[in-house]
């Protein structure tokens, strides 16, 4: 029997970086797969970052992670979202080239020593007592290890819907797992079903372009990895179209075909990516809804819809296709579908993501609960660490809240559990405002230094960069100047006496760079960048203040009673999300309401903050 230190089950954005996070760690490292030739596939959209997700996309390339690397690799497209909006809420976001992104990741994993690609499935664990010591295979063969992280994705007892029809599948070309999904049962607690979606894909030849809208890149693009700073492949435009009324009418009309709405389908779906079905019951007031068209490659042909997933019948998905603008001739190359796998409550796991039950065993991904490529690998990431630690006999590694975006993942699903998939989203974290994508490298590249699992080439390129901020931030605070001298050079500022550095009206309204090397002359030999990450973390620096001040004055009113004809409907700002399970689940108090899936310190805040314009008064302690 072949005895390796982890083993790790699955090839997706789960699978592979928690692979390849484990081998860093110096272990010996087995990634079994069903199929080699598909690890690091995109199996839905073709795209990765965003809002919320473009933060952990940063935070797995600052421990040195493989995705942003691999997207910079494949990325022909670059766009930052709320780039009108400040650095704490932007996300940079790219779309794929499929086949450059599979080939840049299979490439990373098969140069990384240490780690062996096996092609396999596995059907059971090895387990003595409570601990797990390997995996069983099909074909009956045995691995062993020290440690098994699971990155099963959609394929435990994974079905997909097309209408009624019904076939057993991970995603479309592949098998499901159910001998394991089988034995899972056994040994982990709180087994669930989920669901998610794909729309069909379009033949690109037969969109006519001419009538949609195109959406260009930006003209300066943001890269995904602290290690790049221009796009490495050729850049494309995507187009937008609009769903209508005839669109509506036909997806109304069938919708008892509907896999979901036929009563075929249990799990629940992601609320922030419904169907097009979903949409027209939801939003039954929306005349349209936005189409993307989304190149899934440059030599490739196929369009991804992103906007109208569906798992109505193949010929229903032709008609309502063909009723938008643009796709009136198109011909559809893979008909939609929804697929239904099983979860597992990850209330069972620690904040290492180890099996709280089973010793040894590690869960990653959609298997926990989660929805999106960077929610899978910022798992995979932090459990493949956590794995190769447990091997050696070492402590877990745990992420907090105040340090990272995947810190505040963790600690969502393993207190709070899941109801519905798990997206991530700015307002998700308290302390948003320190945890920018911009200063991801300074947050955890130290830790991963010092965990090891940073190579010598981002540890090179990170201690450079922050010698260049030390050296700019001291140039910058070296000298103070008045108002008077201050407007010599045209900035303006309080006439109040208080003298300011260069550092201090760096983020004042319209200061030029010309200004303030009017003032250090040496401001002129430093790299934009590096003025730029200045620029942000001096704007921030106060509102960082104000922010822990708002969070302490919620922890100190948790007990403040909630009047049982508070209108949260009547709380500007609060998602309808949220409205909807306060009104549903109507808390008595600040505490109560923190405890709701889904609920967002902002959210919170809110409330509170409603509470206090309404006069109502927290309660007294008693005193003894």
């Amino acid at each position: 029997m072949k005895h390796y230190d982890v083993i790790v089950v699955g090839g997706g954005h789960a699978g592979t970086e928690a692979a390849d996070a484990a081998a860093r760690l110096g272990v010996r490292v087995a990634l079994v797969t069903m199929r080699a030739d598909r690890i690091g596939v995109m199996s839905c959209n073709p795209a990765i970052g965003g809002l919320g997700k473009g933060h952990l996309v940063r935070e797995i390339d600052a421990l040195d992670g493989l995705m942003a690397r691999a997207g910079d690799r494949a990325g022909i497209q670059y766009r930052l979202l709320n780039r009108r909006k400040g650095p704490a809420v932007q996300g940079p976001r790219i779309q794929a080239d499929r086949e450059l992104y599979r080939t840049a990741i299979q490439e990373f994993l098969r140069n990384r020593v240490g780690l062996d690609i096996l092609e396999a499935e596995v059907s059971g664990f090895i387990l003595s007592g409570e601990a797990i010591e390997g995996v069983i295979l099909h074909d009956g063969s045995r691995l062993a290890a020290g440690a098994v992280v699971l990155t099963a994705g959609t394929f435990l007892n994974g079905v997909m819907h097309v209408g009624p029809r019904q076939e057993q599948g991970g995603r479309v070309g592949d098998s499901a797992s159910n001998s394991l999904a089988d034995m899972l049962r056994e040994i982990a607690t709180g087994r669930g079903r989920l669901k998610t979606g794909t729309p069909p894909r379009l033949d690109g030849r037969t969109i006519n372009w001419d009538v949609v809208e195109r959406q260009h890149g930006d003209d300066c693009p943001v890269m995904l990895s602290f290690l790049n700073r221009l796009p490495l492949v050729p850049q494309i435009s995507c187009g937008i179209t609009h769903t209508n009324a005839a669109t509506h009418e036909i997806v109304r009309e069938n919708l008892d075909k509907s896999a979901m709405y036929g009563g075929f389908i249990e799990g629940v779906g992601p609320r922030y990516c419904p169907s097009i079905e979903d949409k027209i019951v939801r939003f039954a007031d929306k005349d349209s809804h936005q189409v993307f068209l989304e190149p899934e490659g440059l030599n490739d042909t196929t369009v991804y819809p992103n906007g109208i997933s569906t798992s109505l019948p193949a010929d229903i998905q032709e008609r309502y296709v063909r009723s938008i603008r643009g796709l009136e001739q198109v011909e559809i190359l893979q008909p939609g579908y929804a697929i239904e796998y099983d979860y597992f409550d990850p209330c069972g796991l620690t904040r290492t993501l180890a099996v709280r039950s089973m010793k040894g065993l590690f869960f990653a991904g959609q298997i926990n609960g989660t929805t999106g490529y960077e929610e899978a690998a910022a798992q995979g990431l932090l459990a493949g660490l956590n794995a190769a630690r447990h091997a050696r006999g070492a402590e877990g590694v745990v992420l907090q809240r105040t340090d990272s975006y995947i810190g505040v993942m963790i600690d969502d699903l393993v207190t709070r559990g899941v109801t519905e998939p798990y997206r991530m989203f700015t307002s998700r974290a308290e302390y948003r405002l320190s945890l920018r994508v911009d200063n991801a490298d300074q947050r955890l590249t130290p830790l991963g230094i010092a965990l090891g699992c940073v190579g010598p080439d981002r540890t090179l390129s990170f201690n450079k960069k922050l010698e260049d901020l030390n050296a700019a931030r001291n140039s910058l605070d070296s000298g103070k100047f008045s108002p008077n001298e201050l407007a010599a050079v045209g900035i303006n500022a309080n006439r109040d006496g208080v003298r300011r550095s260069a550092l201090d009206v760096l983020t004042f309204p319209d200061v030029t760079l010309a200004q303030i090397a009017a003032l250090v002359p040496a401001v002129e030999d430093i790299a934009p960048e590096i003025i730029e990450q200045l620029q942000k973390e001096t704007l921030y620096s106060a509102y960082q203040d104000r922010q822990q001040a708002q969070l302490e004055a919620v922890r100190r009113d948790e007990n403040w009673t909630i009047p049982v004809d508070f209108d949260f409907s009547a709380v500007v700002g609060l998602s309808n999300e949220l409205r909807q399970k306060l009104n549903r689940s109507r808390p008595e108090t600040l505490a109560q309401a923190s405890r709701i899936e889904g609920m967002t310190p902002a959210g919170l805040a809110l409330i509170h903050l409603r509470l206090k314009a309404a006069s109502v008064a927290p309660p007294r302690v008693a005193m003894r």
